[in-house]
């Protein structure tokens, strides 16, 4: 019991030390993982996400953007299709947007755009979702043979909130276990 306890704290001290570290550099392209949408318009969880792949596209590291989320039950739009249409709202040229709308998980969405990637000869990304989600992300890449590096939004209302990105970050603790532990789902 007492291993399994050291190894969760480790885990937790990990995702947290994702969780801030921003690692922006040059890539094949920047991945934004989708939130929540309300009929077209971004959550402001998913706002603070795209904001932070539009600054990241304006410094030009990288030439695609791909945006992901699936419809989640709304059959009008999806993350993606409404984070493509924010960045282009906001000066993002849509011939550099690429979306991924079929997928419900992020395991789904990772495993969609590491063939996207791969089809392009492209081998690196830049990992754009809150903070807690980058640990688990980045580790999904990498088993796909993509080397991720994370730019976590810093303007998340998770992150800002001390319950939440608490509470968020132990559930991303438990999935990243679970991860660990060959879950796939």
């Amino acid at each position: 019991m007492i291993a399994v306890a050291v190894v969760e704290a480790l885990l937790y001290r990990a995702i947290r030390r994702e969780a801030t570290l921003d690692e922006a550099r040059p890539a094949s392209a920047i991945v934004v993982f989708g939130a929540a949408q309300y009929n077209g318009a971004p959550s402001p969880v998913f706002k603070a996400r795209l904001d932070q792949a539009f600054d990241l596209e304006e410094q030009g590291l990288a030439p695609l953007v791909i945006t992901t989320g699936g419809r989640g039950g709304d059959p009008h739009y999806s993350e993606a299709g409404v984070g493509e249409d924010y960045l282009v709202q906001k000066g993002v040229d849509a011939g550099k947007i690429l979306i991924e709308d079929h997928s419900d998980t992020t395991y789904e969405s990772v495993a969609s755009v590491s063939r996207l990637l791969r089809q392009r000869h492209a081998h690196t990304c830049l990992v754009v979702s809150d903070g807690f989600h980058i640990y688990r992300v980045k580790r999904m890449f990498e088993a796909q043979g993509i080397s991720a590096y994370g730019s976590p939004a810093p303007d998340s209302p998770i992150e800002a909130d001390s319950l939440d990105r608490t509470l968020y970050s132990l559930r991303e603790m438990l999935l990243a276990t679970l991860w660990h532990l060959g879950y796939r789902g």
